[in-house]
């Protein structure tokens, strides 16, 4: 048993069901039981893909992106999505630590080639909108058949989703996600949306995130329901789609709900269908809930992580909206639970570590044993949250114990920006801390101590980050500063820099 049976049997039941829906066109049940087929031939047979290896994807949303997630499911192979936001040397670290055999891009990442070539040669390149010099365009076998595949060992205990998550050490550790991890977070989706076949899904935001993959569009996937793709969000189309193809159910962060809100085209969008927002990956500004609830869309917040699925507390659409602020109670299939510094449990109502435990988290970290032997005790997945209880089990999350940033919905780690910049001959030291933004919910923010003798401007070293590193993690502001505030072991306390400089 694997799922992409999920996908089998609904070609079986309904095979002329509409299963995704992209730029027009239309893919029945039965056609993409086919395309996963076809795929999962083209990987076995032309890729001699097997079971353990791993496949990297670098793309926008689009059908092809599913059809290799449902056929690495098939095979027992691992599939590694790129965040298209990332530099070169960063996707580079990803690709090389996951020694990938394949990688599946678009024309638009064609710089990331060249360089690959030198760290990982055998890594083959299949384009999907081109012909990569020595690569391979993406074609789909025409004799493609599902009696022909047959791999034994591969179940729902098997690891699907390679999905990299930037660390407080500065560089990204992988989260290994099974297939059973994914069916359970399937069904704690339903029930949190009360989703069935019946369902319109509306897929946005990007799938290199468990949230855009996860939160919707594989439990959707998984009881037969319809999802219209967008390459990558944008408001206007966005709000045309809910306007003219009427979508039940649509995930949106706060930035994009936002942007979603100054359109000019929000006060003539018809909403009417429009069933429930499922929103999260920071805290949630009221005013834009309450934005889309005045146009009589139940917004719902939900809680998680990579590590988890994503999918650990959430509200329904019966639950007490009364309780401002809070994400709601645990998911079905989850157990959460808050910890002081020694791991004891604490009353309601008092801050702790968030703990969260069930079938949908994470393995381990990929091949860092230290880092998933720290998250992963006793069976619970450590979150590095804080947040506390309340005497009616609703929860509600403080702030980020490892002083992560989430900008846009994009999580920034300071460890990470100060690595890039410590590098910089003109840099003697640095803390990277974030600062409230109306847009953006944060923007990172950077306080250094230049090099004795040094006189480096903030432009220069803002354009020196951004060779390295994603845009948005790049510092928005660059102060400089005769001295940062460290602990008795010399490290740099960045909770004492936020109070001294903001």
């Amino acid at each position: 048993m694997n799922i992409s049976n999920w996908i089998t049997h609904h070609a079986a039941f309904s095979p002329d069901k509409i299963a995704l829906r992209f730029e027009g066109q239309e893919i029945g049940y039965a056609a993409f039981a086919a395309q996963i087929d076809a795929t999962t031939q083209l990987l076995q047979s032309r890729f001699k893909i097997e079971q353990g290896d791993r496949l990297a994807i670098l793309s926008d949303n689009r059908p092809e992106y599913l059809a290799l997630l449902f056929a690495c499911a098939r095979l027992g192979a691992m599939l590694v999505p790129l965040n298209w936001r990332l530099a070169v040397p960063e996707h580079l670290y990803i690709l090389q630590n996951a020694a990938v055999r394949a990688l599946f891009v678009e024309e638009a990442h064609v710089d990331l080639l060249e360089p690959l070539q030198d760290v990982l040669p055998a890594c083959e390149i299949v384009g999907f909108d081109f012909t990569p010099q020595g690569g391979h365009q993406y074609e789909l076998p025409l004799d493609a058949a599902e009696s022909s595949i047959d791999v034994p060992g591969v179940d729902l205990d098997t690891p699907l989703l390679l999905v990299y998550t930037s660390g407080t050490t500065g560089r990204p550790k992988g989260a290994v996600l099974t297939q059973g991890a994914l069916q359970w977070n399937a069904i704690n989706s339903i029930h949190q949306h009360d989703m069935t076949s019946k369902d319109h899904i509306f897929t946005p935001l990007p799938f290199f995130h468990v949230g855009g993959l996860n939160n919707q569009t594989t439990p959707a996937l998984h009881c037969g329901a319809t999802v219209t793709i967008h390459r990558r969000f944008h408001p206007d189309r966005a709000l045309q789609t809910i306007s003219t193809e009427r979508p039940t159910l649509t995930c949106l962060v706060p930035a994009t709900m936002q942007a979603c809100i100054a359109s000019t085209l929000w006060d003539e969008t018809d909403f009417s269908h429009l069933r429930v927002v499922v929103t999260g990956s920071t805290a949630v500004p009221q005013p834009l809930s309450d934005a889309f609830r005045q146009r009589g869309v139940c917004v719902l917040e939900m809680y998680g992580a990579t590590e988890t699925c994503p999918i650990a507390i959430y509200q329904r659409p019966d639950s007490d909206f009364g309780k401002r602020g809070s994400c709601g109670l645990p998911a079905l299939h989850c157990l959460v639970k808050v910890v002081d510094d020694q791991g004891a449990e604490v009353a309601n109502g008092v801050a702790g570590e968030i703990l969260v435990q069930g079938p949908s988290i994470m393995r381990e970290y990929w091949r860092d044993p230290s880092a998933s032997e720290e998250a992963l005790q006793n069976g619970w997945y450590h979150t590095g949250d804080i947040g506390y209880r309340d005497a009616d089990g609703y929860y509600y999350i403080n702030d980020r114990k490892k002083n992560m940033i989430v900008s846009g919905g994009e999580n920034v780690y300071p460890a990470e920006v100060e690595r890039v910049l410590y590098t910089h001959p003109a840099v003697q030291d640095v803390a990277i801390i974030g600062k409230a933004d109306d847009r953006w919910g944060e923007v990172p923010i950077a306080f250094v101590i230049s090099a004795s003798g040094a006189k480096p401007t903030a432009q220069e070293l803002r354009a020196f980050a951004g060779e390295q590193l994603a845009r948005f993690k790049v510092p928005k502001e660059i102060h400089f500063v005769d001295e940062l505030p460290r602990n008795a072991m010399g490290k740099i306390q960045h909770f004492k820099v936020r109070a001294q400089f903001l």
